[in-house]
């Protein structure tokens, strides 16, 4: 590859995209874009904002004007023109939107993601002014960033909580042997607390209160010194903005449902793993990457419904990034990955 060839790692998530060169991240945006409510003229849709002024007006403009999309579901994507045109403004802030050399980048997607769906990924990084899109499985990346040693014969496992989807994977000589995946992740969890409040307070809050609740005083497992926030909705009854105090437990208890989904997914990895591979997971342990492995108390939470230790990466939230800009300096990874 050329001298001032550009080579970026993309994790492209559907809460959040990151960006790796260098050794370092050099590009951390929400998957979050602003659109027009109607099309122009020609019928193309008017971007007003992308990223992280996309999420400030989350929840705070009227939709019949402007609209707050996520232009991936379940990490697929679901709107290839506004997706497209996302990943085109974040190249353009990495490589500048005049430059010589476009560039190569390696995109992360799911694992069990069919051929019309990794086309769609690849095309859109093509369309966003790459000069060649590398895919590459994100259980894969996610074991790289993690920096398992993912060449070895050994079986190492990494189970990847993001946004939209968890997939948990068993990985040897550079290649994903066993496989499963769920679409439940952070945005599901968000959901869960949101229909907990309306429940029990009868109140309405929305997904970015949700989140923050998840982040401030969330965890998979009752804590000995359980944390209390304040926060502020409408009340479902009289209409009129309320306050109350939400405690560590009650968001143990609203997470129940979408932390059992994510067990579920782990432990079919582990019940159609081979003998062999098994024994090395349990003297190993499992790797938690992705933004939900920051959850309080999820790797406990994890080792105690599996009997496996599980273990939290140490940079879990850019791991997928980082292992996918790894994988294209590893000669190894990249012959393997054109079977892929």
């Amino acid at each position: 590859m050329g001298l001032f060839q550009k080579q970026l790692g993309v994790d492209l998530g559907t809460v959040n995209c990151l960006i790796y060169e260098n050794g370092q991240i050099v590009l951390q945006e929400p998957s979050l874009v602003a659109v027009a409510a109607e099309e122009d003229l020609e019928g193309v849709v008017s971007i007003l904002e992308i990223g992280q002024p996309a999420r400030e007006m989350y929840g705070r403009v009227d939709d019949e004007d402007i609209q707050i999309v996520r232009p991936l579901t379940n990490g697929v994507i679901a709107d290839y023109d506004v997706a497209a045109r996302m990943l085109g403004y974040f190249f353009d802030r990495v490589s500048g939107r005049v430059r010589l050399f476009k560039p190569i980048v390696m995109v992360s997607v799911p694992y069990g993601v069919t051929s019309v769906e990794r086309r769609a990924v690849q095309e859109a990084a093509l369309d966003a002014g790459a000069r060649k899109a590398l895919l590459i499985p994100e259980p894969l990346a996610a074991a790289i960033g993690a920096g398992l040693p993912v060449s070895t014969p050994a079986g190492d496992m990494v189970v990847n909580i993001g946004g939209g989807i968890t997939e948990a994977a068993v990985i040897t000589m550079n290649n994903i042997v066993r496989a499963e995946s769920g679409r439940v992740g952070g945005l599901r969890q968000d959901d869960a607390i949101i229909s907990y409040v309306r429940r029990k307070y009868n109140l309405t809050v929305g997904q970015p209160t949700a989140e923050s609740i998840k982040i401030q005083v969330g965890s998979a497992i009752d804590l000995p010194e359980p944390l209390t926030m304040e926060i502020q909705g409408r009340d479902n009854v009289s209409g009129l903005p309320r306050t109350i105090t939400i405690s560590t437990g009650e968001v143990v208890e609203a997470l129940q449902e979408p932390l059992a989904q994510i067990v579920a997914v782990v432990k079919a990895v582990l019940g159609n793993t081979p003998p062999e591979l098994a024994s090395d997971i349990i003297d190993r342990g499992i790797v938690l990457t992705g933004g939900g492995a920051l959850l309080r108390g999820m790797d406990q939470f994890l080792t105690r419904e599996t009997g496996v230790p599980v273990y939290r990466a140490e940079n879990p939230m850019i791991a997928v990034a980082v292992g996918a800009g790894r994988a294209m300096e590893d000669a190894a990874i990249l012959r393997r990955l054109g079977q892929f």
